[in-house]
């Protein structure tokens, strides 16, 4: 199957219902909701939405995942084995504990299938106040080997950085690390509030912090005045 397939068979099997009644109220054959389904035809994301939100699933679920988040990163059937079975099982379950009909579920249940192999993460300003969020899959529990709930994106405020390819607005994936390490890019609180910096250990118990903007500049403080929040693993750019 494709993954927006994989979204339209789950949605239809955990509601128990058939491809007539799914195609009559979209307005599709039964033929074309089967090969969409099997990944035999290719179907926009808009079409496959609108074929969801005839299902009753909601635009954003109560999760705060949008169709198009999952459109656009799930891959049921090869991401995750054997969640489709598990969620329309517990959907199923679910239903029969309710009184409203099943059209009214809001979609969240495979989400709660999804939410070991899917995290949202929040993407910070300078400030720490959240901007935005991404969704990135989660391995053995973990992402880019932190706790998933300790890893956050962290926007860059201004061009310091920019000699390390690193933008104004641009998206770095922090880990949590409150120990300097050589040679890494690091995200440091700050006066001013948190800031990324290329830090060089140096003699004496005390750290170089690197910027690059238009020329090459660095500063020397000790390391016990320096306050390390995380390690930058990931740069995503808008183009």
């Amino acid at each position: 199957m494709s993954r927006l397939g994989d979204l339209i068979h789950l949605e239809r099997t955990r509601r128990n219902l058939t491809f007539r009644q799914v195609a009559r109220v979209s307005g599709v054959s039964e033929k074309y909701l089967q090969e969409v389904e099997e990944g035999k035809r290719i179907i926009a994301d808009v079409q496959a939405q609108r074929i969801l939100k005839n299902m009753g699933i909601k635009e954003t679920t109560q999760a705060e995942f949008s169709l198009d988040d999952i459109a656009a990163t799930v891959d049921l059937q090869s991401a995750v084995p054997g969640v489709v079975q598990r969620a329309a099982a517990t959907g199923k379950k679910r239903e029969n504990d309710r009184d409203d009909a099943p059209g009214k579920v809001d979609g969240s249940i495979w989400l709660d299938a999804l939410s070991n192999v899917l995290r949202r993460v929040p993407i910070y300003n300078a400030v720490m106040q959240e901007v935005g969020h991404r969704l990135l899959p989660v391995e053995n529990g973990k992402i880019e080997g932190a706790k998933p709930e300790k890893v956050f994106y962290f926007m860059a405020p201004d061009n310091a950085m920019r000699g390390f390819r690193i933008h104004r607005g641009d998206k770095v994936l922090i880990v949590p690390q409150t120990h300097m390490q050589d040679g890494a890019l690091m995200l440091l609180d700050s006066p001013f509030g948190k800031v990324l910096r290329m830090v060089k250990e140096m003699p004496r118990f005390q750290v170089m912090l690197q910027t690059y903007n238009e020329q090459f500049e660095s500063e020397i403080q000790n390391i016990a005045e320096t306050v390390f929040i995380g390690r930058a693993v990931r740069l995503e750019a808008d183009l």
